[in-house]
């Protein structure tokens, strides 16, 4: 396991944080907070929370962190279906419903399918059903030739979206799951049409597809739950997908 010193010193440096700013912030020395980084002084359990408090370090690396320190880890690892978290079932349940006729699904940090609303289900005609076999994963669903991807109109242009999405999580988290999934998807073949000009390319990229009711336009949008003690629930995210124009939102409405 590596020294506590050297992860703190590894998250300030992802943060881009420097020494001297994180020590105000946390209202300790910078010589202190030196010798933390270094070895030379262990932190104390409510040292090593604050720093990473400040450095808004994930709870699962904050677990890392104390266990590295030879303290207990505090946060819990619990699923959705966990009997304490009915309140948060029945609310992500709510929140998918509520974004009804439009898609909407709940995913763990690996992108694994959680939940999803009736908008979905209509979309999936034609997928493979070994890749709606769980655990569903919709990245796999969305740029895998048997998924999604034939019907992508820009699906060029929607798997740069997504690899370099997942990009990003796997620098945060220095993930091996989340590594080896990105390698799989940037085998799969990725050719297809033009991106069509629906005037957001220089907002936002849309998920453009081809279905029955013509071509559908969305914009995605991304929910986490403030303030998680859990970490089952800080690493859960809504994916909600929102009408891009008008005729999408025509085709949806019952």
């Amino acid at each position: 396991m590596r020294a506590v010193g050297e992860l703190l010193r590894d998250w300030r440096q992802r943060r881009r944080v420097s020494q001297l700013d994180l020590a105000l912030d946390a209202g300790v020395s910078a010589r202190h907070l030196s010798f933390l980084e270094t070895g030379r002084s262990l932190p104390s359990r409510e040292m090593l929370v604050l720093l990473a408090e400040q450095l808004e370090v994930p709870l699962r690396e904050r677990n890392a962190l104390l266990l590295a320190a030879g303290y207990a880890p505090i946060y819990r690892e619990r699923g959705l279906d966990d009997p304490d978290f009915a309140a948060i079932r029945a609310a992500v349940q709510r929140i998918l419903a509520g974004h009804e006729p439009f898609p909407a699904v709940a995913v763990d940090r690996h992108w694994n399918l959680v939940a999803m609303n009736a908008g979905v289900a209509p979309l999936l005609a034609g997928v493979d059903p070994s890749l709606l076999t769980p655990p569903v994963n919709v990245l796999r669903l969305s740029l895998h030739p048997a998924g999604l991807a034939p019907r992508i109109a820009n699906l060029a242009q929607w798997r740069e979206h997504l690899l370099s999405r997942l990009g990003r999580q796997i620098a945060e988290s220095g993930d091996p799951v989340l590594a080896s999934l990105r390698h799989e998807l940037e085998a799969f073949p990725h050719e297809g049409d033009e991106a069509i000009d629906d005037g957001l390319a220089s907002l936002a990229v849309p998920l453009q597809l081809k279905t029955e009711h013509g071509l559908l336009s969305f914009i995605s949008t991304s929910m986490v739950f403030g303030g998680p003690r859990d970490i089952g629930l800080a690493e859960l995210a809504i994916e909600a997908f929102l009408p891009a124009d008008e005729a999408t939102a025509n085709a949806l409405r019952p």
